[in-house]
């Protein structure tokens, strides 16, 4: 059996280089092939049955294995639909004509065919979880399908607002040496103001005839308190002894005529009471002969009185209160005067249920400075027509202490949630009825801190609605999603790719276009929905290392051509044992 033993030894590693060859032509054939896994040739000895001291080297015989868990190097892709898979695992697909069988496959060129399939060059249907509203509804993997129909719009039902409004507005109007030139004036629109609401009112101190029209008494006293500046007199008639006066009361001549008297203490005022009494009118009237006192201009401040000297002119102490007036809604008339005493904040586009685009502006004006109570007017553009009746329209108040907000007050129509959202009940723009719309400022998105520039800033300004949208193209995101983009700039998540893993994926049956069946040998599939690992706009390349291949090819060919060279003399010493005979 020696020579024949050999002879035959030599074919069988000729038939396992052959094997191999075979395999390293496969190899080196799909070098390009995307996804593709390479097949290594394993040899196995096979040794016959003798004693110990008998033994031969043996045949050999040749052996597939698989490379499966060796991954190729990720390569970018313009397509947006195509995908790899960073890490272990495969891409879970069926056959384009639908029949049955699950496959498996690296092969990650997928892309739209006519029917709105994903399917990847090798002419396999990538499979999936439904998904809607960005939640995944699907509970068994299936050929995923793009539908390229228009999508429908939304109705606009809630605006995301957030910003810091500033302490000091920097409004048109607004002059730096005009302490309150920064708030809105009501008592300035006529045709806005609220008629069923307090309208206008000046503080103003008119008595009958003067009592005492001989004139003061001497040391008499004068207190007039102004928004928190309080002025005091002390009435020198002449008399002696001259009165006492303490700072910071100041001395006042009365020793001429009241109406004398009463213009040095207008003079006073005017210079130094403060901004509410710079246009203050003390005056006795030359027909009635009434002692009066008022003050033009203050619409926000109230006026105090009290001292010995108010019972010559007819007064008592008291407190006389000033009514700034109620604005709900600005006329068109008006317009260019609250544009000038308000600040932007901002604009943003909803749509109507049948997605036709509106665009909302919205005001700011700032309408009290009180300590602890500053307050804020909310209004947006409602008619842009001329000689409108609401061309902006009130939402509501604000009130913050200290730059917090605490308290938001709806106006009419308008209902308030704590002090997190609007819910308007007809937003009316331009004759037009869009319905209900709420604004969300979340828990702490309103705030009223110091701003060198004088402007809201925005943080926050966005809403839920959209315009309908014509399919455009369809993406892979990084969660492994089929993602969906539109003429109108929405994207909608089609499906959620799930992928599978095996215990032994070595051990899987190869098919035609790197598909892959599972075997007993592999193990049942794993599924992934989280999408894991899948990367878009990418492919796989083949896992074949072209110089590693050669490496191989030279090693089979040499071992080959000395597996004839075993043949050659074999035959050569049967020839020889056959020679002895003759």
């Amino acid at each position: 059996m020696g020579i024949f033993g050999a002879l035959q030894s030599a074919v069988s590693g000729l038939k396992a280089q052959s094997h191999a060859m075979e395999n390293i032509s496969g190899n080196i054939a799909n070098s390009q092939t995307i996804g593709y896994k390479r097949i290594d040739t394993s040899f196995v000895d096979m040794i016959a049955d003798a004693p110990v001291k008998s033994q031969v080297a043996g045949a050999v015989s040749a052996f597939s294995r698989s490379m499966n868990t060796l991954r190729g190097d990720i390569q970018n892709a313009d397509v947006e639909t195509y995908m790899a898979l960073n890490g272990s695992g495969f891409f879970v697909t069926e056959k384009a004509d639908g029949s049955a069988g699950t496959y498996y496959t690296r092969r990650g060129d997928f892309d739209i065919d006519r029917n709105g399939y994903l399917v990847n060059g090798a002419g396999y249907r990538l499979t999936g979880l439904d998904m809607s509203n960005g939640v995944v509804t699907g509970s068994v993997a299936k050929a995923i399908q793009v539908d390229n129909s228009f999508l429908p719009a939304k109705k606009s039902t809630t605006i995301n607002y957030q910003l810091n409004l500033p302490q000091m507005p920097k409004t048109a109007a607004y002059v730096a040496t005009t302490p309150g030139s920064e708030l809105f004036k009501p008592w300035s629109y006529s045709s806005s103001l609220d008629p069923l609401a307090a309208q206008p009112y000046s503080p103003e101190f008119i008595a009958g005839a003067v009592p005492n029209p001989a004139g003061f008494t001497n040391g008499d006293e004068i207190e007039i308190k102004v928004a928190g500046v309080t002025r005091s007199y002390v009435l020198d008639t002449g008399a002696l002894p001259a009165p006492t006066v303490t700072a910071p009361a100041i001395r006042i001549n009365a020793s001429g005529t009241i109406e004398e008297a009463l213009g040095a203490i207008q003079a006073d005022l005017r210079t130094n009471g403060g901004p509410d009494a710079s246009g203050a009118v003390l005056k006795i009237d030359s027909v009635t002969g009434f002692a009066s006192m008022t003050f033009p201009g203050n619409y926000r401040s109230n006026v105090e009185i009290d001292g010995t000297g108010l019972a010559t002119l007819g007064w008592t102490a008291s407190t006389q209160v000033a009514e700034a007036g109620t604005v709900t809604d600005i006329a068109g008339a008006d317009s260019e005067l609250f544009v000038k005493e308000s600040i932007s904040g901002g604009g943003i586009t909803v749509y109507s249920q049948t997605g036709e685009p509106v665009n909302i502006q919205m005001r700011w004006a700032k309408m009290s400075n009180a300590a602890g109570a500053e307050s804020w007017g909310l209004f947006y553009a409602s008619d842009s027509s001329p000689g409108a009746t609401k061309a902006w329209t009130k939402l509501a108040d604000y009130t913050f202490n200290e730059g917090i907000l605490e308290t938001v007050t709806g106006a009419n129509g308008v209902e308030v949630s704590g002090n997190e959202r609007l819910t308007i009940g007809n937003v009316t723009i331009n004759g037009r009825n869009f319905g209900k719309l709420s604004i969300d400022h979340g828990l702490k998105g309103m705030t009223q801190f110091a701003d060198n520039g004088g402007m809201a800033t925005t943080t926050t300004l966005k809403q839920d609605g959209f315009g309908a949208g014509e399919f455009i193209s369809v993406g892979i995101s990084d969660d492994g999603r089929v993602v969906a983009s539109y003429t109108n700039g929405e994207t909608r998540e089609v499906a959620q790719i799930v992928t599978a893993s095996f215990s032994n994926p070595n051990a899987l049956k190869r098919g035609d276009g790197g598909a892959y069946t599972a075997t007993s040998e592999s193990g049942e599939p794993i599924i992934d929905q989280t999408g894991q690992g899948i990367v878009g706009s990418s492919t796989e390349a083949s896992n074949t290392d072209i110089s590693e291949e050669f490496t191989k090819l030279i090693v089979t060919q040499q071992a080959y051509s000395a597996n004839t060279k075993i043949v050659t003399a074999a035959d050569e010493m049967l020839q020889e044992a056959l020679n002895m005979i003759r």
